[in-house]
């Protein structure tokens, strides 16, 4: 088969539990070497997706490649290609880390002495060599996270799948596995993220689609998905609150009536549309500044993905229920044949 541009190919995939729909047609494709974020509410599709493209899970219908491999036809070669961690680490607890990492390695075709050479390095590479003979019962859930990733490590994947890597973990040890994400790239390796965190998608992938309901709602960079909410705008928040008609007023034509009605009287402080960036915070500064009016805040914002998320859906993210996913969920390990 001629190698194709793109590593991940999902055309059509849909699939069902019971009488519940958690895919509905899903397409989409990951580049070589492309970070993809995959992002949206618990019950949306995210593990789903993850669970049938590393052949976990059969789709009912439609077709999906990884890495040159049909993932109902060649699953073997899906999982001779992959690594997938999830929300829960699937490891020997009664093993230590290195024991955990030398048989990963052995399960996977390396002699003895490259097995433990490897786990060396990993434990090296994950800041894990104070922890290397404890038992992995033993570790915090960072820690746990991070000799799982290495697990999946040990024979370099061409496609890795992170489904929810960072769910329950301390910052310090999310910022573990964002940086680990970033080695990917550098590295080549597609990967493919899924999220709920949607500052995360923004700060990881290089493209982002949004699935809810199990379909895909929309597509693009980061900077292209908050385009969608109107764009940059500026802020405005006064000293003393009463003055709020009067920084109205000064704005003039600057402010829409759009953006004037949606003021009320518990409003704190006023967002101006700002087509031309600095420029509209400076002319807004300067009307104010005529207008004698004390500010507490004047700033240039431009909008989250937490924006993008509600005006695509209509709800924010993190208030959807879990309605699609509990099946396929607790199926998450890391995967290598």
């Amino acid at each position: 088969m001629p190698q194709s541009e793109s590593a991940v190919i999902v055309e059509g995939i849909e699939k069902s539990f019971g009488g519940v729909k958690a895919l509905r047609g899903i397409s989409f494709e990951v580049a070589r070497g492309e970070v993809l974020g995959v992002l949206g509410p618990n019950g949306a599709g995210k593990t789903t997706t993850v669970n049938i493209l590393s052949t976990l899970v059969r789709p009912d219908s439609g077709r999906a490649v990884v890495a040159g491999h049909d993932v109902v036809t060649d699953p073997a070669g899906v999982r001779r290609s992959i690594m997938l961690t999830g929300q829960h680490a699937s490891l020997d607890d009664m093993l230590t880390g290195y024991e955990n990492l030398v048989m990963f390695g052995r399960l996977l075709g390396l002699t003895k002495s490259a097995a433990r050479a490897r786990a060396k390095q990993l434990l090296e590479e994950f800041d894990l060599v104070r922890a290397e003979d404890r038992r992995v019962g033993t570790y915090s859930g960072g820690m746990r996270r991070r000799i799982d990733i290495a697990c999946g490590l040990v024979v370099r994947p061409e496609v890795v799948f992170l489904d929810e890597p960072t769910t329950g973990l301390d910052p310090r040890s999310r910022q573990a596995v964002w940086d680990l994400v970033s080695s990917f790239k550098s590295k080549g390796i597609t990967t493919l993220l899924t999220t709920q965190y949607l500052e995360e998608a923004d700060a990881l992938s290089d493209r982002i689609i949004v699935i809810d309901h199990g379909t895909v709602i929309a597509e693009g960079t980061a900077d292209e998905l908050k385009a969608r909410t109107g764009g940059s705008y500026c802020e405005i928040v006064p000293l003393d609150l009463k003055s709020i008609p009067a920084v109205v007023a000064a704005l003039g034509p600057m402010l829409p009536d759009d953006y004037r009605l949606a003021l009320t009287p518990e409003s704190d402080r006023i967002a101006v549309p700002a087509p031309d960036g600095a420029r509209t915070l400076a002319e807004a500064l300067r009307r104010l500044d005529q207008a004698d009016i004390d500010l507490v805040d004047i700033a240039l914002r431009r909008p989250s993905l937490d924006d993008v998320f509600l005006t695509l859906t209509g709800h924010a993210a993190e208030t959807v229920e879990v309605t699609d996913d509990t099946e396929a969920a607790d199926a998450v390990s890391v995967v290598k044949s």
